[in-house]
């Protein structure tokens, strides 16, 4: 049955732009002419989020930070080894899976540890990026709550996830 949902939602779209008369094929190209400026637009703010997540990792920063707040997250409830997701998340998404396949990895996937890892995954997002595309895109300057909002939400979505995952 969901092998058919695309083609079946495609063809009934289709049905109605033909009924309609509507210009699909004029709309759709005024749309990838909007998402090829949109893309060069925004590609300066998404290289300087990729290049800065790179070098933090490749330095070790991510790391001993993780290491410093320990304590703190154990305190809080959260895995010490999950100290380091937490911190990349914001920043990157593709980092963040890599250090969740090298927790899948080490502890398997029913582990405590690697199903807290997969709340954080699924509870936050990879705020800058977001922020660098849709603040750039929108022409937003001044981020003064945005981003600290956004990251304490993520920090919350953390503690709150492993909470769950711990009693349920």
């Amino acid at each position: 049955m969901t092998d058919y949902i695309l083609p079946i939602i495609f063809l009934i779209i289709f049905l109605i732009v033909t009924f309609k008369k509507v210009p699909a094929y004029d709309y759709f190209t005024d749309g990838a002419k909007g998402a090829f400026n949109l893309g060069i637009g925004i590609f300066p703010y998404i290289a300087a989020i990729m290049i800065a997540v790179n070098l933090l990792r490749l330095s070790g920063i991510t790391e001993m930070a993780a290491h410093i707040l320990t304590p703190v997250f154990g305190f809080l409830g959260i895995p010490p080894q999950l100290a380091e997701i937490t911190l990349l998340r914001p920043f990157s998404g593709s980092g963040s899976i890599a250090l969740l396949n090298d927790l899948m990895t080490k502890h398997g996937a029913d582990a405590y540890i690697t199903r807290c890892a997969c709340v954080i995954m699924g509870s936050s997002e990879t705020v800058f990026y977001v922020a660098g595309v849709y603040f750039a895109s929108g022409k937003v300057k001044k981020l003064r709550f945005a981003i600290p909002v956004a990251l304490f939400s993520a920090l919350i979505s953390v503690i709150v996830g492993c909470f769950l995952v711990r009693f349920l």
